[in-house]
């Protein structure tokens, strides 16, 4: 009798044990549905079509501004401040990967959003360069009197190639450039006291200083500082002859991300202390 009761205890044990597995699962996959439904149900409304193209098209022009600036920190600034007055209270005007990536490592937008907002982004960038290339392309030749006074063919701005030996300098310009960049957008972004204007110049001005920091940086070695992994598709970082392709990459797209990772974990770490402060 004892054994036969001992038995049956071990057996209910048992199926409570897998009862409780079985509902632990269950929740999952509930919340896994859920979860799929929501992205389903964000990515099919109108608002998150408009931002997605609103990205696309502010990266296409924020790419042509650099391009044709040849990459003048003040042509930037105002650039990024027009594109982020037109398409800020819609999309927030990331049109950047790094801003992107940034705001959602911070839980600022969803996962489905991000992953629009980097291919629209990448996609925009592209076809700036293409558009671009067309027409720098099918420029006339200079003429022999035109030579003589210094006037040269048009040529499309590129990047750098990132010097031999210094790889990991133009490397931590990238991430230090990107780091304030990112710093600078979550610091501006979180106060929604401010203006439209306030914004606009805002994540401009960021982008100024953050450009002229790396950029004086990454020059004194004979590199550049890009800020963008979307605009390094336009400025043919990866693709530059003699370019070190993974050290490109590692620098223009690692580096860069990481930097905007940091840039907006430091400012959700100064909003949290701010708001326990009081």
């Amino acid at each position: 009798m004892a054994t036969k009761k001992a038995s049956s205890k071990k057996a209910s044990k048992a199926t409570s044990k897998v009862a409780e597995e079985i509902q632990k699962t269950e929740a999952i996959v509930k919340t896994v549905v859920k979860k799929e439904s929501n992205s389903m149900s964000e990515i099919s409304k109108p608002s998150f079509i408009t931002a997605v193209v609103l990205e696309f098209i502010g990266t296409f022009l924020l790419a042509a501004a650099v391009i044709a600036g040849q990459g003048q920190p003040l042509v930037v600034l105002f650039a990024l401040a027009a594109i982020v007055l037109i398409a800020g209270k819609i999309s927030g005007a990331h049109v950047n990967p790094l801003i992107t990536v940034g705001a959602w490592a911070t839980r600022r937008i969803s996962t489905a959003k991000a992953l629009f907002y980097i291919v629209a982004q990448v996609l925009g960038a592209m076809i700036a360069f293409v558009i671009l290339n067309a027409f720098v392309s099918n420029a006339p030749e200079v003429s022999q009197q035109a030579a003589l006074y210094g006037q040269q063919k048009a040529t499309m701005f590129t990047a750098n190639v990132i010097p031999h030996g210094k790889e990991l300098l133009i490397l931590a310009s990238e991430l230090i450039g990107s780091f304030l960049f990112a710093f600078a957008v979550a610091s501006v972004t979180s106060d929604k006291k401010k203006g439209s204007s306030a914004v606009a110049f805002g994540v401009g001005g960021g982008l100024f200083l953050a450009v002229l920091v790396a950029g004086s940086l990454s020059s004194v070695v004979g590199g550049s500082a890009i800020l963008n992994p979307a605009v390094a598709f336009s400025l043919q970082a990866f693709t530059l002859k003699g370019q070190n392709v993974l050290f490109a990459i590692a620098t223009y797209v690692g580096a860069a991300l990481l930097g905007g990772i940091l840039g907006f974990a430091l400012d959700s770490l100064i909003q949290e202390a701010s708001k326990e402060e009081k």
